[in-house]
């Protein structure tokens, strides 16, 4: 129940995961074509359209040639031209729009009138009392013209708020953009991407390809603001119905009509400017594309080299791999003809991988990077010879081996006959049962098993070691008498070797103060299928150990004997 449990709460984690990751892809989906670039929160963002100039400045920051520099230069200039004349426009459009005819604006309108009325009034006083000597009047003018002064910048700035002021907020959003001219600097051109390898090769033609979409976004989004300006032109270029030319026309309605007709035509002057600036501008966005795809086959063109050279280097593997198996196939020893082979044929593919890995990404150009990476793989290829190197110096040492010994490694005994600085070469002698035969096979070890594992030197102390005998009892006789008197057969017969044991035994626990250790023999009565079994363990020196066995032997079965034949008795 509770393993259900648990299996029905993974099911829906991994469902609510799911959901998840299907929401942020769909949100990812929505929101592919915005900008990560903040835009300019101005309040009066709406009134020109500056996204022109916008896009001419996020495209400067990538041409990293001279040629397209340049085009970056002209489509800078253009794009601030037809800006200047959108502002110049906008201006006048502004200057010329009437007043508002009702409601709060009215009230702030009449009052900016007043307080102009005012303002020119104590002008014109400043200028009289500036003629006399009363300099008490002059300041009493100009601190009234002040007063009035701020007055009417209040009324146009509360105008302004509510948007009565067209013309205010088109001068704000001119000083605006003339305050961030100044301040912005032109971008300073990328430096030119490398493309010597073939990773830079890629990672180029992949931007350059982004910059060509952008570059059509740019061309095509001038192309339409020429489109939608030349439709403004031509609307506002159909006649108008002609006005009755009356004597009795009152002067200033004719005044009036004639500087609109003139407004009219400068706005439409500026339309064309504008119009030209925009197909100058999609044209100049134009041949920097055509720059552009031009470097992209350029760079294709490398990639191709690149591709062809790493082709060629894996061919090259083949056909060498090909004739290493050829030429090596008139040996006559198959192993070592697969020995060489594969160390043949792995030494030509590292060699074909290093050089494809310096097409796709280049020689390593710093010292200390060659430095680092040689010092690694050095350390990895050469680790068991390092270790093998230091291994001989601790058999070198004072609880080393020497040649002569006999010894054990990783399960393997044998004597010592080489022992070189990298390896270790014993003469095997079989098992420790039958230590003293050699097989006549020759055993190399890597010195590193003197530091990374252990081994047995029997060589140490008088290659002493244990030995045992196991013998089984006749079913007639006392089995612990015998098993005694067989004990004392074999002590007297290792007595000599076990005295000298002892004395070298001594000689190392003295050493090392630990204590003493006693070398006589022990007997021990086991249980068997046919009776009872002595085993008598007894000390001996390797190299010898065979042959004190058969002589142990052969007292021992010479003992049993002679008390089989006294038992009747």
């Amino acid at each position: 129940m509770r393993s259900h449990r648990q299996s029905r709460v993974a099911n829906l984690v991994a469902l609510a995961l799911a959901i998840l990751l299907a929401g942020c892809i769909v949100a990812w989906y929505w929101t592919r074509g915005a900008t990560t670039t903040p835009a300019k929160a101005t309040a009066t963002a709406s009134l020109i359209d500056e996204r022109l100039l916008q896009t001419a400045h996020q495209l400067a920051s990538q041409a990293d040639t001279a040629d397209e520099q340049a085009c970056v230069r002209d489509a800078l200039r253009l794009a601030d031209h037809e800006l200047d004349q959108a502002f110049a426009t906008a201006l006048r459009s502004a200057t010329a729009s009437t007043p508002p005819k009702a409601g709060p604006a009215k009230q702030l309108a009449d009052r900016i009138e007043k307080f102009k009325a005012r303002v020119a009034a104590d002008q014109a006083r400043l200028a009289n009392v500036s003629k006399g000597d009363d300099s008490d009047q002059v300041d009493l003018a100009k601190a009234q013209l002040a007063l009035d002064q701020d007055e009417l910048d209040d009324a146009q700035q509360d105008l302004a708020r509510q948007g009565g002021d067209q013309r205010a907020n088109v001068q704000q959003a001119l000083q605006q953009h003339e305050a961030a001219q100044q301040d912005a600097q032109l971008p300073k051109p990328a430096a030119a991407a490398p493309a010597g390898t073939l990773s830079e090769q890629v990672r180029l033609w992949l931007a350059l390809g982004s910059r060509d979409a952008q570059l059509n976004d740019a061309r095509q989004q001038a192309s339409a603001k020429a489109a939608t300006l030349t439709r403004e032109h031509d609307a506002l270029e159909k006649p108008s119905a002609p006005q009755p030319a009356e004597d009795d026309t009152d002067a200033a309605e004719t005044i009036a009509r004639l500087r609109i007709l003139s407004d009219q035509h400068k706005t439409l002057a500026e339309l064309d400017k504008r119009i030209q600036d925009c197909q100058q501008l999609a044209t100049a966005y134009q041949h920097w594309d055509d720059l552009v795809q031009n470097r992209r086959r350029g760079i294709l063109h490398l990639m191709l080299a690149s591709f062809g050279a790493a082709l060629g280097v894996l061919l090259a593997v083949v056909l060498i791999d090909r004739s290493i198996r050829h030429a090596f196939s008139r040996q006559t020893d198959p192993r070592r003809l697969h020995q060489l082979r594969v160390m043949a044929t792995v030494g030509v593919q590292a060699v074909g991988a290093m050089l494809i890995v310096v097409i796709a990404f280049g020689p390593p150009n710093q010292l200390s990077t060659i430095i680092g990476f040689s010092t690694a793989g050095l350390t990895i290829a050469l680790k068991d010879f390092i270790v093998a190197f230091f291994g001989w110096f601790a058999l070198m040492g004072k609880n080393g081996i020497r040649i002569g010994d006999w010894v054990e490694i990783n399960g393997i005994g044998g004597e010592v006959i080489e022992i070189g600085i990298f390896k270790t070469v014993l003469l095997e002698m079989g098992n420790w049962t039958n230590t003293g035969h050699p097989t006549g096979r020759h055993v190399a070890f890597m010195n590193s098993f003197a530091i990374e594992n252990h081994y047995f030197n029997f060589s140490t102390a008088g290659q002493w070691l244990w030995d045992e005998l196991l013998i089984t009892l006749p079913m007639t006789g006392n089995p612990y008498q015998t098993a005694q008197r067989i004990r004392d057969v074999v002590e007297q017969e290792t007595e000599v070797d076990a005295r000298e044991a002892e004395r070298d035994w001594d000689r190392v626990t003295h050493q090392y103060g630990t204590r003493a250790f006693s070398a006589k023999p022990v007997a021990d009565l086991r249980p068997s299928v046919n009776g009872l079994d002595v085993a008598v363990r007894y000390i001996t020196r390797a190299p010898q150990r065979y042959e004190v066995k058969s002589r142990l032997f052969q007292v021992i079965v010479d003992l049993l004997h002679g008390t089989t034949a006294a038992a009747p008795a």
